[in-house]
Parts: structure tokens; C-alpha cells; sequence
């Protein structure tokens, strides 16, 4: 897709009424709703929290779970097409007055991401940020929006209003690394500032200036943290300022605070109805389980595992090894459905409706073809463990197995792949999931957001 985007270069006046803050008259317990951050000399350690959550800082407005399922169709669609190299980049151009920026299709964010809060410059502020282990490049919403700012809670990053902001300019190596963490190449503006362009697969996109600001915890500051100053932000990122990056680039957020944390980070992803976190070189108390962190020529950036086998209870579901490597794996923390080499997928499907014999079944909902009456809550769900390279194992409680789409019928959360095997969000949830880049190794434990 091309955008014609009209970067003037000097400020145009913001229309507030599109970008105030919205009140909610949604409540939720003050044990999760209470702004927390803790740093210690082991790391950060942030609050996290479900993107449908009533304790979320920007939750997502009511959606039909088939218009959640179809934003996951574009985030796969797009890890496709990234894998395969198949995301054409075409040279930008810029003249004094107009900016022609291609943008190519990125990973869809919006409907499936967890949130945080950073605070950002000084004095600090605090925003609202999805978090997202398939992205590079850290970005939020700048006023003065030269073209457009999404509605968002709290307050804009006003970078007037910062002593430590600084622009990045064309010159710089953080500008010249834009292209690997955005897939899109970055212009320049007519006084040297450079430009970042972010796409993402279901057409949301944020384009602005390259900056550096001062991030904070709690008493604790890190400056000159490299992040985008959005000018035009448009698409599906619900309430949040912007996103944080985690993925293995130099300029995302892991890679920014490794010379003091260390590459090390990890999350619990919350339901609904409680809150998790995010800890960045710190390790919270677990017994966990390892499989090695694998690396891909055909994207550094995303982190690789092996799945190996998967029973159900406690029955191996009869597929040969081959087929579980068949395709490239990925773990994404904004994928909701798990996806599965076919064979894999349908031999899992069979053996769950083998083991939920007394299950009345119901019709397929979107791509999710293996569904029953009822609930997840009040049905006898099937126990399904996933065990990966290495021998680590993650045992699904039934919630991580079996997903409600209308009050009255539940379905399999897997479904088949088509070029690329991704370990989505619903089966990750309530385990503490470890990114130990630095060791080169991923690790799961049960009983992560407790």
C-alpha cells in the first residue's frame, strides 16, 4: 500500500477533540488498577494486562470474537509473507513539502496485544503501550499529530514539554536500522530529521520521527532511549499511545536496556478477569522448563522453537516427528490461535473429539472447525500437553485448550497453518513464559500469574 502523507514540516494545530480521553464507567479491582513499576538490580518488572480486560488502562471496546479472529488471520497472513520474503519493499522519495512513503503489510496489532505503562521524558508521563514480541521499533503519539492522533488514554507525549527530547537525524545509526526493524525504509525530512515508517498487516500504520527520550521506572531512568515520535497514527490500536518492540533488534526495548539488564525478559499473559506482567532482566521464581531458542535466516528478529509432540490425555495423538517440522515455529505474543501443521492439526482435532465423545458438537465458527455446545467452564475438556525440543512441556488447563466464542459454544483454540507454525497467546496464558536471548533458550512454568 502507498500513502500519500503531507509532512509539512512545521506545526499545524491539533483538533483535541479527536484524541481526548474517553471516561469509562467500567470498575475493577484496585489490586490490579493501581499503576506499579519495580526496578532493582535485577530488572523491571511491569504490569501487564489482557487487551478485553475491565482492569485495563485502554480496554478494547466490546468486539464480535469472528472480528478478533480475523485480525489474527492478518497477523498470520503477514508472518507468511515475512517468512516467505515476500513484503516487496519499494524506495521512498521526499521532496520540501510532500513525503511518498510505501508501506508494506506488517504484523497485525490492536485487537490481540497485552498492554503496559512506561513513562516517557522529563518530567515523566505515563502511557499506555501494547506489547509485542513480532515488533522492533518502539513508538507512540507526538503532538502536534501533524496529520492524525487515534484516540488514546491519557494525555499525548508532548515533546515541547520534555527537556531531555531530542530528534534523531538522518545521519544517525539508529535511522540507518530503521529498515530492519520496520521492513520499511526510512526517509528524510528537508532539515535532516530522520523518518520511520511502521506498518502493520491489518493496514494500521504509525509514521513520525525518529527520537530519543528519557524511559523511566519507578525512580530509576534510563536515557537516550531510541523510540518513534508518531505523527500520523491511524488503525487498530484501540486506546493505547503506541507499541513496545521486544523482538531481537537492536532497537527494541529488550536490545535498548540489555547493557544494564541483560537480554533477558519475561512475561505471565493474564486472563480477563486478573493482571500479569512484564520483566525485563529479571526472572520471576518459577520451576521452569527449557527448549532452545532457535535462530531463522529468514528473520532474525522473531524468536524460533521446535514443537516436537502433543498428546492428549496423556496419549501421544499419533503423528510422525517429521511432521511437526514441516514448517517454521514461532512463539508471538499477539497471535491469539495456535497454528498447526496440518497433519499435526488434524490429528489433534480427531483425538479431542475422541476424548470429548460425550460433547455435543457445533458448527464451525470462522476458522475455528472444532466446536462444541457450551462452554469451556462446563464442559469435560480434554487434557492437551504440548512438549518441545529439549523435552520442556506445557500442560493446557482447559481454558488454554477450548475457547468461548458465543455464550452458548466453545472451540478448539488451534488451527491449521499454512507456511508457519506460531504458539499464539491463548495457549501461553497464565504460564510464565522466559526469553533468555542471551543463553539462546525459551522456558515455560505453570502457575505464572499467580
Amino acid at each position: 500500500m502507498w500513502l500519500v502523507l503531507s509532512l509539512l514540516f512545521f506545526l499545524l494545530p491539533l483538533n483535541v477533540a479527536s484524541v481526548r480521553d474517553i471516561s469509562t464507567t467500567k470498575t475493577c479491582s484496585q489490586e490490579f488498577s493501581d499503576e506499579k513499576y519495580q526496578f532493582n538490580s535485577s530488572g523491571v518488572y511491569l504490569t501487564l494486562y489482557h487487551p478485553r480486560s475491565l482492569c485495563s488502562p485502554a480496554p478494547l471496546p466490546d468486539l464480535p470474537f469472528s472480528t478478533i479472529l480475523a485480525h489474527d488471520n492478518s497477523r498470520v497472513t503477514f508472518f507468511e509473507a515475512r517468512l516467505s520474503k515476500n513484503t516487496s519493499i519499494h524506495p521512498g522519495s521526499l521532496n520540501q513539502e510532500l513525503a511518498t512513503v510505501p508501506l508494506n503489510a506488517g504484523t497485525s496489532v490492536g485487537t490481540a496485544n497485552y498492554v503496559t505503562r512506561i513513562r516517557l521524558g522529563t518530567p515523566s508521563t505515563s502511557y499506555v503501550m501494547v506489547v509485542d514480541t513480532g515488533s522492533s521499533l518502539c513508538w507512540l503519539q507526538c503532538l502536534p499529530c501533524i496529520v492524525s492522533c487515534h484516540e488514546q488514554a491519557g494525555p499525548i507525549f508532548d515533546p515541547e514539554s520534555s527537556s531531555t527530547y531530542r530528534q534523531s537525524s538522518c545521519t544517525t545509526s539508529e535511522c540507518s536500522a530503521l529498515e530492519s526493524a520496520t521492513l520499511n525504509p526510512s526517509a528524510c525530512s528537508r532539515s535532516n530529521i530522520c523518518i520511520y515508517q511502521a506498518s502493520y498487516g491489518d493496514g494500521s500504520f504509525s509514521i513520525g520521527y525518529l527520537s530519543r527520550d528519557t524511559l523511566s521506572f519507578g525512580q530509576s531512568s534510563f536515557p537516550n532511549f531510541i523510540f518513534g515520535c508518531g505523527q500520523d497514527n491511524e488503525g487498530l490500536f484501540a486506546r493505547t499511545a503506541g507499541i513496545i518492540g521486544l523482538a531481537r533488534n537492536r532497537l527494541s526495548l529488550l536490545y535498548q536496556l540489555a547493557p544494564s539488564l541483560g537480554r533477558t525478559f519475561s512475561y505471565c499473559l493474564p486472563s480477563t478477569s486478573s493482571s500479569g506482567y512484564l520483566s525485563i532482566g529479571s526472572t520471576k521464581a518459577g520451576q521452569y522448563s527449557y527448549t532452545p531458542m532457535l535462530s531463522n535466516s529468514l528473520d532474525a528478529t522473531l524468536y524460533f522453537l521446535q514443537l516436537s509432540s502433543i498428546s492428549v490425555n496423556g496419549q501421544p495423538i499419533g503423528v510422525s516427528s517429521s511432521s511437526y517440522v514441516s514448517l517454521p515455529t514461532i512463539i508471538d505474543s499477539g497471535t491469539v490461535i495456535t497454528r498447526l501443521p496440518s497433519a499435526v492439526y488434524s490429528a489433534l482435532s480427531k483425538a479431542v473429539v475422541a476424548a470429548m465423545a460425550g460433547a455435543p458438537r457445533a458448527p464451525a465458527y470462522s476458522i475455528l472447525d472444532t466446536c462444541f455446545k457450551g462452554s469451556s467452564s462446563t464442559l469435560k475438556v480434554a487434557a492437551v500437553s504440548l512438549t518441545f525440543q529439549g523435552g520442556a512441556t506445557i500442560k493446557l488447563p482447559a481454558d488454554n485448550v477450548l475457547i468461548d466464542v458465543t455464550s452458548s459454544r466453545t472451540c478448539l483454540a488451534f488451527a491449521p497453518a499454512t507456511s508457519v507454525v506460531i504458539l499464539g497467546n491463548i495457549q501461553q496464558q497464565s504460564f510464565s513464559v522466559l526469553y533468555d536471548v542471551g543463553n539462546s533458550r525459551i522456558g515455560f512454568a505453570a502457575g505464572g500469574c499467580q
